[in-house]
């Protein structure tokens, strides 16, 4: 996919991109002989302030995505009050200590990895009585600096989701290696899921996301396509 460069452009500007990102998701859908509602697009909102986020949200997105509890703490609460619609998705490596918040803040967890933070959410999905869908990270190219369970850990570890820590684990999530072709990475991930009875699968990119719709991708996690390059950070 490629994206205008033009300013002035109409399809430069968020929403014309999100309108392109729709269709291509719709055609991608199609194409593998899927209905496009079953592939959800969570637009990824990291680093952008209320003002880039509220266009998009004019376009017709309603599905966020942020990568840190403190963030969307921050700017999320006023821009949910003013848009009650909206659902908000953490994508980004969750603390165990930050479990209340989340809980309290997000529609879905994408990255649960490890006993003690399951240990967390349970504890707080029962006090607060809120039932975030869960989606478990699966690293799914074994890079030790990298967050996820271990593929051949998987099986075990949604086990101990659903029948030690009482977790109603929903799917499957995975980032794979930037230097590695894709495509092993997602059909992994959906043969995980398939033998532990998941059906949620968020895979897929700004650059790779038509992809990952062909391998099953039921959440899309597309930023850079829809907001632009973001600031480099200094």
């Amino acid at each position: 996919m490629t994206f205008p460069t033009n300013p002035m452009t109409e399809t430069a500007a968020p929403p014309g991109r999100l309108a392109a990102v729709k269709a291509e998701i719709e055609s991608a859908a199609r194409a593998a002989g899927r209905d496009p509602a079953g592939v959800t697009l969570v637009a990824v909102s990291k680093t952008f302030a209320a003002p880039d986020i509220e266009p998009v949200i004019g376009g017709g997105q309603r599905v966020f995505g942020e990568n840190r509890v403190q963030e969307a703490k921050a700017k999320w609460p006023p821009l949910r009050a003013a848009y009650p619609h909206l659902e908000l998705h953490l994508i980004g490596p969750l603390q165990s200590n930050k479990a209340r918040e989340a809980v309290t803040l997000f529609d879905a967890i994408h990255t649960v990895d490890r006993p003690s933070l399951c240990a967390a959410l349970a504890k707080e999905i029962e006090r607060q009585d809120r039932h975030p869908r869960l989606f478990v990270e699966i690293n799914t190219g074994a890079e030790p600096q990298k967050a996820g369970v271990l593929p051949e850990q998987a099986d075990a570890f949604v086990k101990a989701c659903r029948e030690t820590y009482g977790l109603d684990v929903r799917g499957l999530m995975c980032i794979p290696p930037f230097e590695e072709a894709p495509a092993p990475h997602f059909a992994l991930l959906a043969k995980i899921a398939r033998r532990n009875g998941l059906t949620l699968l968020s895979m897929g990119m700004s650059a790779d996301f038509a992809l990952a719709i062909r391998f099953g991708a039921t959440h899309v996690r597309v930023g850079t396509a829809i907001f632009g390059e973001r600031a480099a950070a200094v």
